[in-house]
């Protein structure tokens, strides 16, 4: 008898628990109903903190001044911020209200400001005055002639904010009812502007239902209830934040903890400490700057039990130091894209340790997907390399206004294409091997980093490392690292990384190249731009020519 076939790389999330049908202000409403009186938001910079009772109080009054200033439905208001407490009122009025919510990155400049307010078509836009060497007011000033439907700005802190909420104070109940019963749990409420590596950023339109289910999905699979509080030191504006953030909280009656308006170690831990956060968010980058800071031994982190690391690969010393040394025993792993929510697969409380530091973990409740070759869209074979596909309630509405590139991300059958590299075992569980693009093609040789790059993290003297192709006249592309090293190591050189490697990589995957950086290029949601380390790698190393003759 011929052997039965392989079996393919495709699995399906299941659960007992339901989708949420409900519109984001609705599952707000009900968990107010049964915590009110539980610690809702905390926001450490300022010094603030709401129950459930008060925050639905404040939500409940932004929305009403919202109203008064002829925000509706479907209008598109954008928020510029970093991390603070009126981020989070605004989220959730502009979902009572059926408005969509436009993130703006917080280190965007006034082109890229410009670009997002016009493509949206934003008609308000709530701001922050400034934030580190960003000023927003002059910056806004600066675009508001080429952005005729911009109607209203509000900056934070200033009269125009309290205005706001005074043309809300007194409002009638009844009409926000009306609004939100006039809402599907299927009309987009989010709008998210990709990194844009390429070409100008993408906005991923999500609903209700994308992105309720999502955070609540994430929330079930780390064991959220009323008693957790989570500390949330990545952007709101990016789907960790506000949606496994906030969203995965405020499902499950849990507290938003605010440590600091952008990423502080210090300040993250002095946060978990005060507050007893049960949960702690952050990418591995962050996750390295928290145990390597000078004051990490003071702060009791005892209360800590999970959270969630996600946007980049984790290195397996990580892991391990913070399950051991932050005590997060249960930390899971998560994997997925602004375009899908943004959460796909996720890492489940028993798995085991060596199942967290080496895969993504598994299909999240509710989902699809599989891994096909990127040539024909064929699924493969179990164990085999190929692009990770996703489908299910967490796939975005489309970009906005751009139907054709919707189309290139999202096929006829509503699979997403992530153009991230995956493996998956014949358990499910999947392993990503890097982006597509990211790919290196040495001699014919098809090189994954992330394999060489957690080999690296193996030298003792390497605090992080990352690897990516230059173009070669000879190979094609070469291989180079960028390694961080340790305070108080010695320096490295490429000389000595390759005698580390010599024996226990292949060859073709020794890193020909080593730079030595303090700092990678980073986007504001830590995740490494690979793209400007290329481009900065080819005139460092004088390969202007190998980057010619590759692109001739």
């Amino acid at each position: 008898m011929p052997d039965a076939p392989a079996l393919p790389s495709y699995a399906s999330g299941t659960s007992e628990v339901p989708l949420l049908g409900d519109t984001i202000g609705d599952n707000f409403d009900r968990t107010v109903a049964a915590f009110g009186d539980r610690d809702a938001l905390v926001d450490r910079a300022a010094g603030l903190r709401w129950t459930y009772r008060e925050l639905a109080d404040d939500v409940n009054t932004l929305a009403h001044g919202l109203v008064a200033t002829g925000i509706g439905k479907g209008d598109r208001v954008g928020i510029w911020s970093p991390n603070r407490a009126e981020w989070t009122l605004l989220q959730y009025a502009t979902a009572k209200v059926g408005a969509v919510l436009v993130n703006i990155n917080p280190a965007y400049r006034s082109h890229e400001l410009a670009y997002v307010l016009k493509q949206a078509g934003v008609r308000m836009l709530v701001a922050a005055e400034a934030f580190k060497t960003s000023d927003y007011a002059g910056m806004i000033e600066q675009v508001r002639p080429e952005c005729p439907g911009l109607e209203h700005v509000v900056l934070l802190g200033t009269d125009s904010w309290t205005s706001l909420l005074d043309a809300g104070r007194g409002g009638d109940p009844a009409v926000l009812a009306k609004l939100q019963a006039a809402q599907s749990a299927d009309d987009p409420i989010n709008i998210q502007y990709t990194s844009g590596t390429t070409g100008f950023p993408k906005g991923a339109t999500l609903s209700h239902h994308n992105i309720l289910n999502n955070g609540y999905f994430v929330g079930e699979l780390v064991g959220y209830t009323e008693q957790d509080k989570v500390c949330i030191p990545v952007p709101f504006y990016h789907c960790f934040g506000m949606v496994m953030g906030n969203l995965a909280c405020t499902s499950h009656g849990a507290c938003m903890v605010i440590p600091a308006p952008a990423f502080e170690p210090r300040a993250t831990l002095e946060a978990v400490a005060a507050e007893q956060c049960t949960s702690l968010y952050g990418v591995p980058t962050m996750f390295i700057a928290e145990l390597n800071d000078p004051s990490f031994a003071e702060h009791d982190l005892s209360s800590l039990r999970t959270g969630i690391m996600a946007g980049s690969p984790c290195p397996v010393e990580v892991m391990k130091q913070v399950i051991d040394r932050m005590g997060m025993t249960e930390v899971s792993i998560c994997y997925g894209m602004t375009e899908t929510s943004p959460v796909s697969t996720q890492t489940r409380v028993d798995d085991s340790v060596e199942r967290r530091v080496s895969t993504v973990g598994r299909v999240g409740p509710h989902l699809e997907s599989k891994v096909v070759d990127p040539e024909t869209g064929l699924t493969l074979p179990r164990g085999e390399p190929g692009e990770l596909c996703t489908r299910g309630y967490s796939v975005m509405l489309g970009y906005w206004e751009q139907p054709d590139k919707t189309a290139e991300a999202i096929d006829a059958a509503r699979w997403m294409h992530t153009g991230d590299l995956a493996v998956m075992d014949d358990e499910g569980y999947l392993n990503i091997t890097g982006r597509i693009k990211d790919m290196v093609i040495r001699g014919g040789e098809n090189v994954y980093p992330r394999e060489i790059e957690e080999f690296l993290y193996t030298h003792p003297d390497v605090l992080d490392a990352q690897v990516i192709g230059v173009p070669d006249e000879k190979y094609g592309e070469e291989l180079m690292a960028w390694i961080r090293v340790r305070e108080g190591a010695e320096a490295l050189t490429a000389e000595s990384v390759r005698e580390f490697c010599t024996g226990k990589l292949a060859r073709y995957k020794i890193p020909r190249y080593v730079h030595i950086v303090d700092e990678f290029p980073m986007t504001v949601t830590g995740k490494v731009r690979k793209v400007e380390m290329r481009e900065q790698s080819v005139t460092l190393l004088g390969l202007e020519a190998a980057a010619a003759q590759k692109h001739a």
